[in-house]
């Protein structure tokens, strides 16, 4: 990967999928509490079925109240 995420050390989670609505359905939870690039499409590779989705997430964000539940562990302090 090269520009702007280069050396920020985010982890990249990458989605295979049999189709974009499932791609975009795994990307939703993850967007919705911690992720910082999220997807807007997806790709294919010539001769490979499926589509690919990559997103990048920032595990230094908060968690507001609304997204932990009582008991969920936060991602950066356990």
């Amino acid at each position: 990967m090269t520009g702007m995420w280069q050396g920020r050390g985010w982890p990249v989670v990458e989605a295979a999928a049999a189709d974009d609505e499932t791609a975009f359905a795994v990307q939703e939870p993850l967007a919705a509490r911690c992720v910082t690039a999220p997807a807007d499409r997806t790709t294919r590779e010539p001769g490979e079925r499926g589509v690919r989705l990559r997103c990048f997430l920032d595990l230094r964000q908060e968690l507001g109240s609304e997204h932990q539940a009582e008991g969920d562990l936060d991602p950066v302090t356990g």
